[in-house]
């Protein structure tokens, strides 16, 4: 059998990229005179001249286009696979490149991954805040994070915090001349902040109590795109919002709002940490996971708020 080095192969794969013995010697931090040895002792062991070779130029000959064609794919391989081992070291290190959305990044994952980069530091951070949802492996991303309902069947998911839920507010303001509604039909009779979504849709208000649920297309003139938006306007009085109870909890405490309608905003499965399940899971990844789960066995305390529906 006739054996080559990974050296050997990297050397011909050079050579035919640069079209050049000293750029590539360069590119390997080998010696020409080594580089051209190399080369030699392989094409002599071949039977085959690889390279035309001049004073002034190197090709490829009909043989070293043939070499090049099946041996390139698999010395990728070879190199993917050895940068995977390299990920799978015990030590985190590398860019870990996590997508989510703008709410979900605010009340949970941010501070998750500011612990991630306390403890590992060699670790560097990449989140992509978008409300659309995407496809994490056609985009290049180690992780999302959304809520359960969104994440596809074939992605292993982590539960990344507890139960969430929804509340229905306004200010003090607002309610000095209006009855607090008390059933979801009553927000038909309230100007309401809508909120436009990604897609394009104003989304419907989803109710729940005891198994029956609701979906209330509210009527309001202020219609607005930003979850920061509809919190501004709702604490100016301009009418109620449908916000995460998290968001407004602050300000509820404070009597800035009004909660109405609690008892139909049950909690709901909240956010969830994915993955591909065919990849494997870098150190990075893994250490990230650790805190996921760490954090979201302090946050199923009881009494602790959710986010939005939206997250």
């Amino acid at each position: 059998m006739i054996r080559a080095s990974l050296i050997e192969l990297e050397a011909v794969i050079a050579i035919a990229s640069l079209k050049s013995f000293r750029a590539a010697a360069r590119q390997l931090e080998m010696s020409p005179s080594a580089l051209s040895h190399a080369i030699s002792a392989l094409e002599q062991r071949l039977g085959v001249r690889l390279f035309h070779r001049t004073t002034r130029s190197v090709s490829l000959s009909a043989a070293g286009e043939h070499f090049v064609r099946r041996v390139q794919p698999a010395l990728r391989e070879v190199s993917s696979t050895l940068d995977e081992m390299h990920e799978l070291r015990d030590t985190p290190s590398g860019t870990l490149r996590i997508n989510t959305s703008k709410g979900a990044a605010e009340i949970a994952v941010l501070p998750m991954l500011l612990e991630l980069r306390r403890r590992h530091p060699d670790v560097r951070v990449e989140l992509v805040t978008e409300e659309r949802f995407v496809d994490i492996v056609a985009e290049g991303f180690d992780a999302g994070v959304r809520l359960a309902e969104a994440v596809p069947q074939d992605m292993v998911a982590i539960p990344c915090g507890g139960d969430l839920s929804m509340a229905v507010v306004g200010a003090p303001s607002y309610f000095a001349s209006r009855t607090k509604p008390t059933k979801p039909k009553d927000l038909l009779d309230h100007e309401c902040i809508r909120r436009r979504m990604a897609s394009g849709q104003v989304y419907r208000w989803e109710l729940e109590k005891r198994g029956r649920e609701v979906a209330i297309d509210v009527r309001g003139a202020l219609t607005l795109d930003n979850d920061d938006l509809v919190l501004q306007a709702a604490l100016a009085g301009a009418g109620l919002a449908f916000l995460s109870d998290r968001a407004v909890a602050a300000d509820v405490e404070a009597g800035r709002l009004v909660r109405v309608l609690a008892d139909w905003t049950p909690p709901f499965p909240g956010l969830r940490l994915f993955h591909p399940s065919h990849r494997l899971v870098r150190a990075a990844l893994r250490a990230f996971i650790t805190i996921v789960r760490e954090s979201t066995a302090r946050e199923r305390r009881p009494g602790k708020p959710g986010t939005s529906k939206k997250a």
